[in-house]
């Protein structure tokens, strides 16, 4: 996987694993003094600590010493991740050959930091570039079954006008490592990245992960997805969008930019939920291969019936509000009603389910309109997700949800709320864990 210009480099690389196996095996290779001093320098700048049972890696430096660190310090975890996806994948005709296919495509003009990073992980882990490039690729290729929720909320609607990203990532507590038995969630992380040359960020991942799914940076920005679930309009020659919003992370410095790297090179049907803290300002992206469009509250499109405009508050679930999108993913326009109900009864379409999570935490946000702080903005959607303030919600969704993590974040103070799944049971029936982004980033090893 790496060009003829990079081999030296490789071999390089690869003797420094090995030297770094012999001192991780003293008794079976020997050891000394100096080989260990070589092993903790190459892990300088990167480190795992635990705060409230909350495992939180810090990497920094390089991309490739960013990648090495987290292969290093979570190769087991990366292994069990790797084979959960994996066996995901072949369930629904995606064999680890599609995915690699997919992946000879996009790497051509994926930038060349991630191909360095993914190295560096190989090279600290043990496992292979290929391996890990294939796991990085499911946003590539499949964006079906997922579903999330996603809200930028800043002005007359918070308590303070401070800007809040909102986010949860649900249907993905059922992947499990078929050897090990462990569930994805159980290895999930919060990241803390200071790379060189790009800005510095908070993300809650999945060990292994060099995409992103959601998070901030040390700009203000916040960014985060909604599947939708459709083949429609689809294209494997563009940039996956775990890696856009990476790239969102480390080199967006406003809004503006944070869309344009958002809708350059996409690939298939997503929507996304752009934070700009110091504006403030929030807006939705809807996009497929060949459409996309850029929408914040005061967009007509986002008083399309039976959605509705709130003040300072744009938010998305998992289908197209935009009428130009909306074909994509239903043949009815307006989701909701008997007739939404029927349809999703009679399986022509689920988005009647869509349009009750859009409508319930719709609802609640205006409910607490103007008093919403982080804590509010957490404590809102886990009274939703838990089905108490929905009967449709309770029926369909309550406990179904497979939500590994929801979390509210503000982006300038730094402040992060966060909550995971935890031994069979949904992260919002779990207890919430506070942290700070910055203080977070100027922590020292203990």
């Amino acid at each position: 996987m790496i060009g003829g210009n990079n081999r030296a480099l490789y071999i390089v690389l690869f003797a420094g694993f090995l030297l770094i196996n012999t001192v991780l095996n003293p008794i079976a290779f020997g050891s000394s003094d100096n080989q260990i001093q070589q092993c903790f320098s190459s892990l300088d700048g990167g480190w795992l600590e635990e705060q409230e049972g909350v495992k939180i890696l810090h990497v920094s430096g390089s991309y490739y010493d960013m990648g090495y660190q987290h292969g290093y310090l979570l190769k087991e975890e990366i292994n069990e991740n790797i084979r959960a996806f994996s066996y995901y994948f072949q369930e629904y005709e995606w064999s680890y050959e599609k995915v690699l296919s997919v992946w000879n495509i996009q790497k051509m003009i994926l930038p060349n930091c991630y191909i360095q990073e993914l190295q560096g992980m190989a090279d600290g882990s043990g496992i292979s570039f290929e391996k890990l490039a294939v796991h990085n690729s499911w946003m590539g290729v499949y964006n079906h079954l997922f579903s999330c929720w996603g809200a930028s909320l800043w002005g007359d609607a918070t308590q303070n006008g401070t800007l809040l990203h909102m986010r949860s990532c649900d249907g993905i507590n059922g992947l499990q490592d078929p050897i090990s038995k462990s569930y994805v969630y159980e290895n999930q992380i919060l990241l803390i990245r200071n790379p060189d040359n790009a800005f510095s960020s908070l993300s809650p991942v999945f060990s292994g992960d060099v995409t992103s799914i959601g998070g901030f940076n040390e700009q203000g920005i916040g960014v985060s997805e909604l599947s939708v679930v459709t083949e429609a309009d689809t294209t494997f020659f563009g940039i996956n969008a775990g890696y856009r919003m990476r790239m969102v992370l480390d080199f967006s410095s406003d809004a503006a930019e944070a869309v344009e790297i958002m809708n350059s090179n996409r690939t298939c049907s997503w929507n996304f939920i752009v934070s700009d803290a110091a504006a403030p300002l929030g807006c939705a992206i809807e996009q497929s291969a060949n459409k996309a469009y850029t929408m914040s509250w005061f967009d007509a499109v986002e008083d399309t019936p039976p959605f509705w405009q709130i003040k300072d508050v744009v938010r998305r679930g998992n289908c197209y509000i935009h009428p130009a999108m909306a074909s994509l993913d239903r043949n009815r326009y307006n989701p909701s009603g008997v007739l939404g109900l029927l349809r999703f009864l009679l399986g022509i379409d689920s988005t009647f389910i869509n349009w009750i999570q859009y409508k319930t935490i719709s609802e609640e946000i205006e409910k607490q309109y103007g008093t919403i702080d982080e804590i509010r903005a957490l404590e809102l959607l886990r009274d939703v997700y838990l089905g108490n303030t929905n009967l449709f919600f309770r029926l369909f969704l309550a406990n179904m949800s497979l939500t590994c993590r929801q979390w509210v974040g503000c982006p300038l103070t730094g402040d992060f709320y966060i909550c995971f799944a935890k031994d069979n049971t949904e992260a919002y029936q779990n207890i919430i864990h506070h942290f700070n982004f910055f203080n977070l980033l100027n922590s020292e090893p203990p």
